[in-house]
């Protein structure tokens, strides 16, 4: 018998003859010195691996106090509960106060009842903690209520001065106050399905495979061509620049590269021009020729003035990169898959928020959204768009031509009016593509927002990836790395990238790409 044998067969034994009183000893003891024994006389192979439950964990609270949320779907009535949060609004009658209080975990919060002179003075935008009975609500708006017995106001608000009342503030104005927006409820709405949506991508990725990869915020690149990028520069004091002038004029060979003070002048920090990054798709495409199905979602910039409530010069994008994929269909379908699985997750998850959006931002936001989660998306070539736009009727600000790109009103009308859904346009004329790309790509155009996702299968074959850096003017040797990619082991491979601002868009019904991002950053404005 070997020794895993052995002490699988003292364990048995020792636990047959141990009394109820020291069964539990008896195991913690025998498991602790049975694991020692085996782990000195065993090698890694013969180590059982232990599989996981297939039912999932339960992380147990790692904080004292629930959330309102927490606390109004798990507790029962009549049940003394603490709540933590901001007024939001304020009823003051004769010996009663009604007050609805928030802590941003949900939508509504709770609304508590304050007797006698408790409420005296609350006003909206005071911090407090209401401890008290959870009682069943007379009242339609909520299931519950808290009726408080104790009362401490934890920080306090000039009502005179406070901006946010109880009224429709319109997003002009919210703009105007974004350090306080996000107690708004629109505000706070947008923010949960924000977080939703980039969790549910996750679990997307997750369900697939993926591994996630941090790509970094400075690169040496502009991936798109488009030349819109900021240039990084270090910020040098005065005497920070005299001192390493004059090092360098008086001693030229202490600036040598063996000399531990030697470095870049303070204008070229990283010895070669540095940006921020418009994608992290090439950095992708290093770690997808290793691990095969990768994934990044994180801040990009983009040195664009443009001023339309489509554009930021800082937002979020997700990308993916997948090895071993050589047709386009299947881009497509795991596209649409990623898609539709992130936005039936918010259907599921987000129900409050979307039905308070669908009743005050856009009537049409539940049944677009279920329509996204339950019909297949269109698809239909560059060329064949272009003769749908050019055959409308319709009349564009800008005519429609092949060998042109499409314009946001192409796109809207191409979604919205003639497909009535999600399509994607594929197979764009080579002169509208990056360098990278392979004759077949993708564009896919929802309603209301245009160009959501781009992507392609990227060009693994070093010859032709060889003349299209010299079409593109761009030089062989900085690129020699990606070169490399297609010498060492290429394989056929391709990806996609989403504006997720633009996707929240769509989820949310909003109009403005700056109401659904916490601080956006656009030409001539940089706050906080």
């Amino acid at each position: 018998m070997n020794m895993l044998g052995q002490v699988r067969h003292q364990t048995v034994k020792a636990l047959n003859t141990a009394s109820p009183s020291s069964l539990v000893q008896q195991q913690q003891r025998l498991f602790a010195t049975s694991f020692t024994r085996a782990q000195a006389t065993t090698t890694t192979s013969q180590v059982p691996i232990l599989k996981p439950s297939a039912a999932a964990r339960s992380i147990p609270p790692a904080l004292p106090n629930k959330t309102i949320k927490s606390i109004l779907t798990t507790t029962k009535p009549d049940t003394v509960v603490k709540v933590q949060g901001w007024i939001r609004s304020t009823r003051h009658q004769k010996h009663v106060t009604f007050v609805e209080v928030n802590d941003g975990s949900s939508l509504k919060g709770v609304q508590a009842i304050l007797n006698g002179g408790q409420g005296k003075g609350l006003v909206a935008g005071t911090s407090v903690e209401l401890e008290g009975t959870l009682v069943k609500s007379l009242g339609k708006e909520q299931a519950l209520e808290l009726q408080v017995s104790n009362m401490k106001v934890i920080g306090s608000c000039d009502a005179e001065t406070y901006p946010l009342q109880k009224k429709r503030h319109s997003f002009e104005f919210l703009r105007e106050i974004s350090h306080l927006r996000s107690r708004a409820k629109t505000a706070s709405a947008i923010l949960r399905l924000r977080s939703a949506s980039a969790w549910g991508f996750q679990k997307f990725f997750e369900s697939q495979e993926f591994v996630q990869v941090h790509t970094p915020l400075l690169t040496s690149h502009d991936c798109e061509g488009g030349g819109e990028v900021f240039k990084i520069a270090p910020r040098i004091s005065a005497r920070a620049q005299q001192q390493h002038e004059e090092k360098k004029g008086s001693n030229q060979e202490s600036l040598s590269a063996s000399s531990p003070s030697s470095g870049p002048a303070p204008s070229e920090f990283f010895g070669s021009s540095v940006y921020l990054t418009v994608s992290g798709q090439l950095h992708l495409e290093i770690i997808a020729s290793a691990l095969s199905r990768v994934y990044t979602m994180g801040p990009v910039f983009r040195a664009e003035p443009s001023m339309t409530p489509r554009h930021l010069s800082e937002f979020w994008m997700l990308e993916a990169e997948v090895a071993f994929l050589d047709k386009l269909d299947h881009l497509l379908d795991f596209s649409e898959a990623c898609l539709r699985e992130t936005t039936r997750y918010l259907l599921e998850n987000c129900s409050e928020d979307i039905e308070f959006l669908n009743t005050w931002i856009d009537k049409s936001l539940k049944q677009r959204l279920t329509q996204m989660v339950e019909e297949p998306f269109k698809r239909m070539t560059y060329t064949e768009a272009v003769e749908i736009l050019q055959k409308s009727g319709e009349k564009f600000e800008f005519e429609p031509k092949w060998g042109q790109g499409l314009q946001s009103e192409h796109e809207k009308w191409l979604a919205g009016s003639y497909c009535k859904g999600p399509v994607f346009v594929t197979d764009y004329p080579a002169k509208l593509k990056p360098f990278y790309m392979r004759k077949n790509d993708e564009n896919l155009l929802v309603p209301g927002i245009g160009e959501l996702m781009g992507g392609s299968l990227r060009e693994e074959r070093p010859e032709v990836l060889k003349q299209q850096l010299l079409d593109f003017g761009l030089g062989e040797e900085e690129y020699q790395w990606y070169m490399d990619l297609r010498k060492y082991g290429t394989v056929p491979h391709g990806g996609w990238g989403i504006g997720f601002e633009r996707y929240l868009l769509m989820v949310t019904g909003m109009d403005n790409v700056r109401d659904i991002i916490p601080f956006p950053r656009y030409n001539n404005h940089c706050k906080f």
